[in-house]
């Protein structure tokens, strides 16, 4: 059963554009210009985005009001305001604010991390760009060409080290020292050589890597 996304945004083209990209990503969505008929959706949403520039209630007022009587309900303010006041007010009561612009990729990113946080999605499936990876059978497919991936025992051992601490920049030393659990030696390159093999395999374009990113002279960090 897909995750339902209840998205308050009365701009045309964003509405179109956010609500477009939702759906492709799995997503059931409904998308409402106004916070008006909100009561009638709340109920199966998973998660709710709202815009705070709204005709009638603003997206504070219907954004508290729903924070109180559904509390376990994950809010994502999506808002052209960047003041540092407007951002205070928002996190007051929602779980995130996104500001406008924003890359569609982040926002995808942001919803998975409140529907994990609130268990409305399988912590065991995670979906990373054209990987499906399926921690219960240790499992890594290509959700475009639907075929599985198959590392060996150190780059899946390496790419599952990387996907536990998502978005942290991990030293060579933390790295090697995890999946090889002996000490780490500067200067050796069995972790590069084991990287390189690994982006063959993982990345659409190796030469470019979207997913496993050098940081120089540090190491690795993997991006959601």
């Amino acid at each position: 059963m897909n995750s339902m996304v209840l998205l308050i945004e009365d701009d045309q083209e964003i509405g179109s554009w956010v609500s477009e990209f939702l759906t492709e990503q799995g997503y059931d969505v409904v998308w409402l210009k106004s916070g008006q008929k909100i009561m009638e959706y709340i109920e199966p949403a998973n998660i709710i985005i709202l815009d705070i520039m709204l005709p009638g209630l603003d997206g504070f007022t219907v954004g508290q009001r729903l924070k109180q009587k559904y509390p376990e309900k994950p809010i994502m303010m999506l808002t052209a305001r960047t003041s540092i006041e407007d951002k205070l007010q928002g996190l007051s009561f929602a779980d995130d604010y996104l500001t406008k612009p924003f890359h569609p990729d982040e926002l995808h990113a942001r919803i998975q991390i409140l529907l994990r946080r609130t268990g409305a999605v399988s912590t065991d499936v995670i979906e990373l760009g054209h990987l499906r990876i399926d921690r219960k059978v240790n499992r890594i497919m290509n959700s475009v060409t639907n075929t599985e991936i198959v590392l060996t025992g150190k780059q899946f051992h390496i790419f599952m080290f990387l996907l536990d601490h998502a978005n942290q920049i991990l030293t060579k030393r933390q790295i090697y020292e995890a999946v090889w659990e002996d000490p780490y030696i500067k200067g050796d390159r069995t972790l590069m050589v084991h990287i390189r093999h690994l982006r063959e395999k993982v990345e659409i374009d190796p030469s470019q890597p979207q997913i496993i990113k050098t940081i120089r002279g540090i190491g690795y960090r993997l991006l959601t």
